[in-house]
């Protein structure tokens, strides 16, 4: 009779293997991609310098961006007391830069939030509903992106923006600009989570939360939009970066930010006249412009890989 014997484990030396979620994985990503927290790092650097523009204006600065000299006008980069120079009125240019950023920045992140809420609403409803809600959407979808875009800003633009019968009106100013490309910029995002939905709907876990009688309400905004949280912050980074450029193209045109509001856009315009006699003019709003949308694309990217959930960690 041959004899048994039992194998025994070594629990001391079996390593547990710990369940990671999607978050935590992405976390751990991003913390390795040097390239993502650097454009994080001048983007927020860039916000809260514009966001500080009034204390850094008047403790370090120690100017006033609106007070014009004409004594003191094309002054070049490094003059003693205007760091950038100054522009074509004697304004300090780097006081206008901060401020400008205020509106830059601002105009293009609520409006990717304005467009981004109803793109998301819209897209988890019609993914979700499906039905004559889905075809009316779909087709003013496939309406508004057959006309090119910058035409229908255009349009849009002159309309409301440049409308002498809306003067003195909250329309003429920065705020219009975000209703504008807040309304008009939805459709890419609308798809984007209708698709998502589609899939995320015919789910197990939407099966069991319909069975035991969760409402369409919960199930749209409980349970499928925690799911989108990877898409809508990857959006929300690409179409913050999408809209400097077009409020920047705007401006530049002169359908975007009047005076005597500043964006980066409009002074790079008044730059151009200037070219010969203050290069900086241009310069400076130029590379705040690529610098900021090359940072937020850059992180788009990053944020895209991270969440990836077929990424394999090595």
């Amino acid at each position: 009779m041959s004899a048994t014997t039992v194998a025994k484990l070594d629990l001391k030396t079996q390593k547990s293997v710990v369940g990671e979620s999607l978050t935590s994985l992405a976390l751990k990503r991003l913390r390795r991609d040097k390239l993502t927290l650097l454009a994080m790092a001048i983007v927020i650097t860039l916000t809260a310098l514009s966001l500080f523009a009034p204390l850094i204006e008047e403790y370090i600065l120690q100017v006033d961006y609106t007070r014009t000299n004409i004594s003191e006008t094309f002054l070049p980069v490094g003059t003693p007391g205007h760091i950038l120079g100054t522009d074509d009125l004697g304004r300090d240019h780097l006081a206008r830069l901060l401020y400008a950023g205020q509106i830059s920045l601002g105009i293009a992140f609520f409006a990717a939030i304005l467009s981004l809420v109803i793109g998301i609403t819209l897209g988890i409803m019609t993914g979700y509903y499906g039905g004559v809600l889905d075809d009316v959407v779909i087709w003013l979808i496939t309406t508004l992106t057959s006309i090119p875009t910058l035409f229908l800003l255009l349009i849009v633009s002159a309309v409301i923006l440049t409308n002498p019968a809306l003067q003195g009106t909250f329309l003429r100013g920065p705020f219009g600009l975000v209703a504008v490309l807040g309304l008009l910029g939805w459709t890419g995002t609308t798809r984007l989570v209708r698709g998502e939905t589609l899939s995320i709907r015919e789910r197990e876990y939407i099966i069991s939360a319909r069975a035991i009688g969760a409402s369409p309400f919960q199930i749209m905004f409980r349970h499928i939009l925690p799911n989108l949280f990877s898409v809508v912050i990857i959006t929300l980074a690409l179409d913050i970066g999408g809209l400097i450029l077009t409020e920047s193209a705007l401006s530049f045109l002169g359908l975007g930010v009047q005076a005597p509001y500043a964006s980066w856009g409009n002074m790079l315009t008044s730059a151009q006249t200037y070219f010969t006699k203050g290069v900086h003019l241009v310069i400076a709003p130029g590379l705040m412009i690529v610098t900021t949308v090359l940072c937020l694309y850059i992180i788009g990217d990053g944020l895209r890989d991270a969440f990836d959930p077929t990424a394999v960690d090595k």
